[in-house]
């Protein structure tokens, strides 16, 4: 995945709360097992009201989703992480996440940045009319207006986003430690290596 070190942009006002993750891609979408164009059904439910702040000009391509408390929660579809990012969405900031969407978000680069609600309600209003950046290795959220908001984040996925690496980039890097034990354990236990199928005539 790539790497995510900082994050600048127009965020989506959306703050509403208690989204689950039906709202954010509907049942419907689940038969694909592809990651490309989810960013179609995102949101798809709310996105057929007129006015929607998705299909606002104002906000197209954001990269970052501002929404209210318990976000993400309901099933643990991980297509809601992929249908986000597939939208463009870089970061999502709430007061509050499901720990499964966190989770999912977190493996598809996709950063949650947990805010107190009066932090939250001050980027709602920059939003409407400004960008907003976030930088990870700070961790800190910042506005033209010199807002700055800090936000906690666990050692081990912070490094992960910052180096682009998901779990089979974590496994990468190990390659030579694997190599290793892969080679000594064939020199001590050859019976365990797979032998060379036998020719067809």
């Amino acid at each position: 995945m790539d790497k995510l070190t900082t994050v600048e942009g127009r965020a989506y006002p959306f703050g509403m709360k208690n989204v689950d993750t039906d709202i954010v891609i509907p049942a419907h979408w689940l038969k694909t097992i592809s990651r490309s164009g989810l960013g179609q059904g995102a949101f798809e439910v709310l996105r057929k009201q007129p006015g929607n702040v998705f299909d606002d000009p104002a906000y197209a391509g954001s990269p970052i989703l501002i929404a209210g408390d318990n976000f993400g929660c309901g099933s643990s579809r991980e297509h809601a992480a992929w249908a986000l990012a597939d939208l463009g969405i870089k970061v999502v900031i709430a007061p509050s996440f499901s720990d499964i969407f966190s989770g999912n978000a977190f493996k598809n680069g996709i950063l949650t940045v947990v805010l107190p609600q009066d932090a939250v309600d001050r980027l709602m209003e920059v939003a409407k009319t400004d960008p907003i950046h976030i930088d990870l290795e700070a961790q800190s959220v910042t506005t033209p207006f010199q807002d700055r908001f800090h936000f906690d984040i666990d050692p081990f996925r912070k490094q992960c986003l910052l180096g682009g690496l998901d779990e089979i980039g974590l496994t990468l890097g190990d390659a030579d430690v694997i190599d290793s034990y892969e080679a000594q354990q064939a020199q001590e236990r050859p019976w365990i290596v797979p032998s060379a199928a036998p020719a067809v005539a």
